[in-house]
């Protein structure tokens, strides 16, 4: 059995992509991160920079149960658990899907969250932030664009990059952009979007999300953004 802690994030939403890809068995574990539930003891063990996703695997193959977090290595894991599936065994393939990835865990989430929170989230509007955050987006969104132009999928076949890059971009307009300006990117993100294991793991607890999109207040704005550690109760 595998136990997913999760929420509503595109972090969140990278795994149990693969999870429905890969048509493995997973418990769902919400972790609420607006009420601080990321900073309790328990999920601190499995996930120490009190961050989503997190997995434990409870049939890891040394036959111990493997608790895992940080997004990217859990889709590593479950890649190779599955026996290479959407990541080759081959390392000249291996790499180019593991560069993509690493391209989107480096560049793609930190930035367009850094977008999304200073065009959506940030209490004060900061001009110099939304713009620099905004070109950095465009600049990231130029790159895809470049690279879907040569290829169909990021790593040459549809792999867990694609997979990982794929939320992040759904909501665009958060960002500031207008993905129909990107031909090749377009192209791309319809035919992912159209995957039926897409589709069931953007379901996955798709009655918390309007809840989950909604502008923070209060106290849970200092927890969600870290301003604040919450001790969840």
């Amino acid at each position: 059995m595998l136990d997913l802690y999760f929420w509503t994030t595109p972090n969140g939403y990278k795994v149990t992509i693969l999870l429905e890809e890969l048509g493995l068995v997973y418990n769902v574990v919400p972790v609420h991160i607006g009420n601080g539930e990321q900073f309790n003891p328990h999920f601190l063990k499995i996930s120490p920079n009190n961050k989503i996703p997190a997995l434990v695997d409870h049939d890891a193959p040394d036959g111990e149960p493997l608790a895992l977090f940080e997004s990217g290595a859990i889709m590593m894991y479950l890649a190779e658990k599955a026996g290479f599936r959407f990541m080759p065994a081959d390392p000249r393939r291996r790499y180019k899907v593991v560069q993509w990835l690493m391209f989107q865990m480096g560049g793609i989430g930190p930035m367009l969250g850094q977008a999304h929170h200073f065009r959506r989230y940030a209490k004060d509007q900061i001009p110099y932030a939304i713009e620099r955050y905004t070109s950095e987006a465009t600049r990231l969104y130029r790159v895809l664009d470049k690279r879907l132009g040569e290829a169909e999928y990021l790593a040459g076949d549809y792999s867990i990059a694609d997979m990982a890059v794929y939320p992040w971009l759904r909501p665009y307009k958060w960002q500031g952009q207008d993905i129909a300006g990107w031909q090749n990117l377009q192209r791309w993100y319809d035919a992912v979007r159209a995957r039926p294991a897409v589709q069931r793991g953007l379901a996955v607890m798709a009655d918390r999300l309007e809840k989950n999109r909604e502008k923070p207040a209060g106290e849970s704005w200092d927890v969600l953004f870290g301003q604040k550690q919450f001790e969840a109760r």
